[in-house]
C-alpha cells in the first residue's frame, strides 16, 4: 500500500491536522504557534503496545477493530482510521466508550488509533 495516513501536531497548543500532501521543501513546514509542526510517527512513544496496537478480527468483508486502551477523561483513544490507497474512513470516541469499531475488510490497509497522551498507533492488515 502506497497511502500512508499523516497527522502532525503542535508541541505547545497540542492542535493536531491531518496532512493530504505534505510539503517537500527543506526548509518549510506546516507552522503553528509559530513553530514547525510535528510529524506524528505510528509505534514510536515509549509506551504499552499492547494497549494501543488496535487488534483486528476479520469476518467476512468486514473486519472488527478494537483497543484494549482505559477511556478516562483524561486519557484514552480519540479515533481509530482505516486507510487504503483510495479511501479513508474514522470513527471518533469519547471518554467512556469502549474503542471498537467495525470497517470494510481490504486486504493490505492500515489501521490507526490515536491515544491523547501516547500518540498514533498503527497495524497492518493482512
Amino acid at each position: 500500500m502506497e497511502k500512508e495516513l499523516i497527522i502532525k501536531k503542535c508541541k505547545k497548543c497540542g492542535a493536531i491536522i491531518k496532512v493530504i500532501n505534505d510539503c517537500k521543501c527543506a526548509d518549510c513546514g506546516i507552522m503553528c504557534c509559530n513553530e514547525e509542526m510535528e510529524k506524528l510517527i505510528p509505534n514510536s512513544v515509549d509506551a504499552s503496545f499492547e494497549k494501543h496496537i488496535p487488534t483486528i478480527e476479520i469476518s467476512g468483508e468486514k473486519i472488527k477493530v478494537q483497543v484494549n486502551h482505559v477511556m478516562e477523561d483524561e486519557h484514552y483513544i480519540e479515533w481509530v482510521c482505516v486507510v487504503t490507497d483510495k479511501k479513508e474512513c474514522i470513527k471518533y470516541f469519547k471518554s467512556g466508550e469502549v474503542a471498537e469499531t467495525e470497517f470494510k475488510y481490504i486486504k493490505g490497509s492500515k489501521v490507526y488509533a490515536y491515544c491523547n497522551k501516547h500518540g498514533l498507533w498503527m497495524k497492518e492488515i493482512n
